[in-house]
């Protein structure tokens, strides 16, 4: 059934939530509710409020069905191709998350929780699977002038773990030396002072600077 051509569009906000999980990029999904009209999995979303802004409307989205907040969030693009509801005029403000890892899903909302690995995605809805790869695409060109891979690593990590993440970003090895010199020559970490101990090699611990200390990227 086409869109009624004299009713209003239906406004809504999309995140596409990613973190590292098990080694790979991980997209977080939600499953439609028995009964609704969407009951594939999907990623969160749902209608924008009259008195709320649209970051905020994303971030209360998020909260209420996967449990996961307070983590960045950066506007993507808005997807508004007449066609791409084949039952309403539907207008999607998308964001993506970076969700650090050991974040835990809690499932309260009403379906079902689950990471995906990109490589893995099952069957979603309209174009969300685009949404997802465009969020993608934004991290890895991301890498090259930002520090917004430090979202995606807990709150002490090392210099090794810091290049983990970006290999599995990016899809490839990176230069040990030329990584870590790199890292250290941005100014956005600072040593803890601190050796992980866990029958590894002992590593030193670095955190993120905090914002407005010397060399701060904030």
């Amino acid at each position: 059934m086409a869109p009624d051509p004299g009713k209003r569009p239906e406004v809504t906000v999309i995140v596409a939530g990613l973190a590292i999980e098990r080694r790979q990029l991980g997209l977080l999904l939600v499953r439609g509710a028995q009964g609704s009209r969407h009951q594939n999995w999907m990623l969160p979303g749902g209608p924008v409020l009259l008195d709320t802004n649209l970051e905020q409307c994303a971030r209360r989205e998020l909260q209420d069905q996967t449990g996961i907040g307070d983590v960045y969030l950066e506007q993507l693009y808005t997807f508004g191709r007449v066609s791409r509801d084949p039952q309403d005029r539907v207008v999607s403000i998308a964001y993506y998350a970076l969700i650090p890892s050991g974040n835990m899903v809690d499932g309260s909302g009403s379906g079902s929780v689950q990471w995906f690995g990109f490589d893995a995605l099952p069957a979603l809805d309209l174009d969300q699977r685009q949404i997802a790869m465009i969020a993608r695409q934004r991290l890895v060109a991301k890498l090259d002038y930002s520090a917004v891979a430090f979202q995606l690593v807990p709150g002490m990590f090392t210099l090794g773990d810091l290049q983990e993440v970006h290999e599995i970003i990016r899809g490839e090895r990176l230069d040990k030396r030329n990584f870590r010199r790199r890292m250290l020559t941005l100014g956005a970490i600072e040593d803890t002072c601190e050796v992980r101990q866990d029958g590894r090699r002992p590593a030193r611990l670095y955190r993120v600077r905090r914002p407005g200390t010397a060399g701060s990227l904030n």
